[in-house]
């Protein structure tokens, strides 16, 4: 299949809460599809896009805007391009929107206490005693989105049902066609 129209599936959640790891699988499923995807990875964007600029409302901003610019780029040309990064500003996130035609914004939500116990590098328990400063939904806010496409919750959720979830509301709008279920 490689008549798909272009789209953004944009993920936002705090750092830990699942985005890379559901971008990453959806990117396998569509790619099974025939579809024509990048994923762009907060980290890697910033490595590099976005090299240079730091962790300020402003610098995280300008991070965010490049990646829906990209992003817009490539779903005008019929690819899809899947977002992972916190974006952790709803007014940059809806500038985002305003600039992409199809934008599926999905919301990885997890409770601090489940992410805190789930880091590995325990990034969380230092910016909770002040060790890491600006550290997004610690020290530096996150605002949830309002009205997501998809809300998925790692913490209630099974990685595969929250694909399930995302790759349902896909085809039933009519991003993706929807596959016979013993395909």
């Amino acid at each position: 299949m490689t008549d798909h129209k272009g789209f953004v599936l944009w993920f936002t959640g705090l750092s830990g809460s699942g985005k890379s790891t559901l971008s990453r699988m959806i990117e396998g499923e569509l790619r099974k599809r025939g579809c024509k995807i990048e994923v762009l990875d907060g980290d890697e964007v910033r490595e590099n896009l976005s090299k240079g600029l730091g962790f300020s409302k402003e610098d995280r901003d300008t991070n965010i805007r490049r990646i829906g610019y990209v992003a817009k780029l490539l779903a005008r040309n019929g690819a899809i391009a899947i977002t992972a990064a916190i974006s952790p500003y709803a007014e940059v996130r809806n500038q985002c929107r305003a600039m992409n035609r199809n934008f599926v914004e999905v919301y990885a939500e997890c409770s601090i206490e489940e992410l805190t116990r789930r880091d590995v590098k325990g990034l969380y328990a230092k910016a909770l005693s002040g060790e890491i400063k600006n550290f997004t939904g610690i020290s530096d806010p996150y605002e949830a989105p309002e009205n997501p496409e998809v809300t998925i919750n790692s913490e209630t959720q099974s990685e595969e049902e929250s694909l399930v979830a995302i790759m349902s509301y896909l085809e039933s709008s009519g991003y993706i066609p929807a596959v016979a279920a013993n395909a």
